[in-house]
């Protein structure tokens, strides 16, 4: 991989305050390579402390930290600290958000250049960053400024192009939702409401979806069962885990499984032989 953190080919993605300490022993001890850290963490990283102290070697990555709401300076130190006391487990990712979420929110591309400037003056290396991307032109930048692209809300169809673009070299690792069940009119219906809100709101997850052949009436009424089955990986965890592959299959280096659950714990088990993780004791 472009970074010498090492993810795995599995990981889990938790929002940042449903990732106690407890839940992240057990992802480690489940065999999991990576813990991303969604909900826009903010600066000073302390969650990213909380995971690391509560495990000994699973590495930690932000997915993703906003560069509107968290100063670039600050997160670099909190980079610095972390790599003090956790010496090559954590990975920063970085990205510009949402139009609709930030009031600051003007050309991002232009923004997160600036904040990758800042990272290189304030010494966090190229190597052991990420940015989130979803078009081609931000896939690029990731591939020039960063270790690679950590897309989020995509299909294997997005994770193939996207490794057309960005070469062979960069770090791809991509987020997937997982709902587990054997009733798949349930599992659809259990998982729409955690796409469409917010991310059939969101300006640039529609701009990813439609680039990806999805229709206005995919994306109404709170997504269609076409763009559900694409986005939420449904059924026993061998099913499952075949759907998740599939990112692996058309290039990417990493998934992280995004459980839709309150307590991921009890769907990430049953999910993880099924992955070919082995349990740490």
């Amino acid at each position: 991989m472009a970074t010498p953190v090492p993810l795995g080919t599995f990981g889990v993605f938790g929002i940042t305050q449903a990732l106690t300490a407890e839940r992240a022993a057990e992802i480690e001890r489940l065999g999991y390579g990576a813990i991303w850290i969604g909900g826009s963490p903010a600066a000073d990283l302390a969650i990213v402390d909380t995971v690391l102290g509560a495990t000994s070697s699973i590495s930690v990555a932000t997915g993703i930290v906003n560069i509107w709401s968290a100063d670039a300076g600050t997160v670099a130190d909190s980079y610095r600290r972390i790599e003090a006391a956790h010496p090559g487990r954590f990975l920063l990712g970085i990205g510009a958000g949402h139009r609709e979420a930030t009031r600051e929110y003007t050309k991002p591309y232009q923004a997160l250049v600036n904040y990758l400037d800042v990272l290189d003056e304030r010494g966090v290396p190229r190597d052991r960053r990420v940015v989130a991307a979803l078009g081609p032109r931000m896939l690029r930048l990731a591939a020039q400024r960063s270790a690679g692209a950590h897309p989020y809300l995509v299909t294997p169809e997005f994770t193939k192009a996207a490794r057309d673009t960005l070469g062979s070299e960069p770090l791809l690792a991509t987020e997937h939702k997982v709902a587990l069940g054997s009733d798949r009119a349930q599992t659809r219906e259990s998982a729409r409401p955690s796409v469409e809100n917010p991310y059939l709101r969101l300006g640039n997850y529609l701009a990813n979806l439609r680039r990806l052949g999805f229709s206005d009436a995919d994306l109404s009424n709170g997504g269609s069962d076409r763009l559900i089955d694409a986005l939420v990986a449904q059924g026993d965890p061998r099913s499952v885990a075949d759907q998740l592959t599939e990112h692996l299959a058309a290039g990417a280096d990493h998934v992280a499984a995004h459980v839709l659950s309150d307590d991921p714990l009890p769907p990430l088990a049953a999910l993880a032989s099924s992955l070919g993780l082995t349990r740490r004791e």
